[in-house]
């Protein structure tokens, strides 16, 4: 494997990562009540950029 490979690797992965912590901590603050102000489609988009980026991220190996 070549190394500019395995670094589009690493960050396809370090963005899912990222992506799908913020949509938990997100969730769990809006369950909790802590961020009521933000409407539901921003945590749909959250989502769905996790589930992009995981797929992304799969078909890179």
């Amino acid at each position: 494997m070549s190394r500019t490979r395995r670094h589009r690797n690493i960050r396809a992965t370090q963005l899912f990562i990222i992506f799908a912590g913020v949509t938990v901590l997100v969730w769990v603050l809006r369950g909790l009540g802590l961020l009521t102000f933000l409407p539901g489609g921003i945590l749909w988009i959250l989502i769905l950029l996790s589930v992009i980026t995981g797929i992304w991220s799969r078909f890179q190996r």
